[in-house]
């Protein structure tokens, strides 16, 4: 009994009492540092989470801007290409497109209404819809593509500098103006006189037209102006040419002529007028050669230069670029519906034949 006492009394003695305090403060700080540690894990799991969610929610908003209908293929040869650098419409890049109907004073409201949408950039496919944009606006970054001289025109201050908010890809239209009346005059021997089809509205087209006139008259040619703003000019503009005795036809850039492909490569065999063309397209649609860049690559070069501001980069930062492949296509059964043979050296150039 004394022992059974003794034993009680030594537990309840003050030394074990602080013994039993201690160990049980230190079992509390030990239990607040594995809440915090959790605390900070769960934390920090939330923050990344967050984080994901609104990189995946983030949308690059696209704004497309042309004069022309929209029913040709390049809107969609856009989308091909931005989709390729795992862009997703819908997912996380929106598109909103504006077409001016082949009407250029409705290009600066669709800019402005296209800058109000607070897009982050601005792609356009002609040199005089890219001179609006840079009118609408001086801080989203604008991506171009066309075939005039953008230095010339003022877009741009170098090809590689472009500075401002504005960089893209020329087709060198105009330096390619003088290389189609040539090969034209090598397909027609006794070409000398030469109809050339241009919009005076569209910066690129005139610009072709300039160069034409140099070059015509290192090659000894005459040129018969066919000016055409409007579609509905077009039977108008060919009768003129006819009676001007044109024997061949040099049609030059714009969204105009683009827009009615077909259109103007079955008026030039109505009227037997052997003509070329700066698109594969017109070939294509019954038209007889055409030379030029190949017109598939400004869509790819154009969508790398827009996912690269997307993920940051500034227009200034990127150089204008220039085509590097070229390509000369050749109509047969166009030919021979004009009775004309295509002499040898210039079929043994073409890249692609229609027969």
């Amino acid at each position: 009994m004394r022992r059974k006492q003794s034993i009680t009394a030594l537990g309840s003695l003050p030394g074990n009492r602080k013994s039993k305090t201690c160990t049980e403060r230190y079992r509390s700080i030990q239990n607040r540092k594995w809440v915090g540690l959790l605390t900070i894990v769960l934390t920090l799991a939330m923050c990344g989470a967050v984080a994901e969610a609104q990189q995946q929610a983030k949308v690059g908003k696209i704004g497309w801007l042309s004069s022309g209908s929209g029913s040709g293929p390049g809107p969609e040869l856009f989308r091909r290409e931005i989709r390729a650098l795992g862009h997703v419409e819908g997912k996380n890049i929106a598109i909103e497109a504006r077409h001016g109907e082949n009407q250029l004073d409705r290009l600066p409201a669709l800019a402005d209404e296209l800058v109000r949408l607070k897009v982050d950039v601005l792609v356009t496919p002609g040199m005089a819809e890219a001179l609006v944009l840079k009118n609408a606006t001086r801080t989203i970054p604008i991506v171009f593509f066309g075939g005039g001289d953008p230095v010339a025109s003022g877009l741009v201050d170098s090809l590689a500098r472009p500075g401002g908010n504005i960089t893209g890809f020329t087709s060198i239209g105009a330096v390619l103006a003088g290389k189609r009346l040539e090969l034209l005059k090598e397909t027609v021997p006794k070409l000398s006189r030469v109809a050339v089809l241009w919009n005076p509205q569209d910066p690129a087209s005139a610009q072709e037209w300039k160069e034409s006139q140099f070059s015509a008259r290192e090659l000894g040619l005459q040129l018969h102006s066919m000016e055409v703003s409007s579609a509905d000019k077009y039977e108008s503009a060919f009768k003129e040419a006819i009676k001007a005795r044109s024997a061949g036809l040099a049609v030059m850039g714009g969204a105009l002529a683009l827009s009615n492909q077909k259109r103007v490569a079955d008026l030039a065999t109505k009227n037997r007028l052997p003509a070329i063309y700066n698109r594969a397209g017109f070939v294509e649609n019954g038209g007889l050669m055409s030379y030029g860049a190949d017109q598939f690559e400004p869509y790819k070069r154009v969508a790398s230069m827009v996912d690269k501001i997307l993920k940051g980069a500034k227009p200034a930062d990127l150089p204008v670029e220039q085509p590097t492949k070229f390509q000369l296509v050749i109509n047969l059964k166009t030919a021979k519906a004009l009775g004309l043979t295509i002499p040898p050296i210039v079929l043994m150039r073409a890249e692609k034949v229609i027969k």
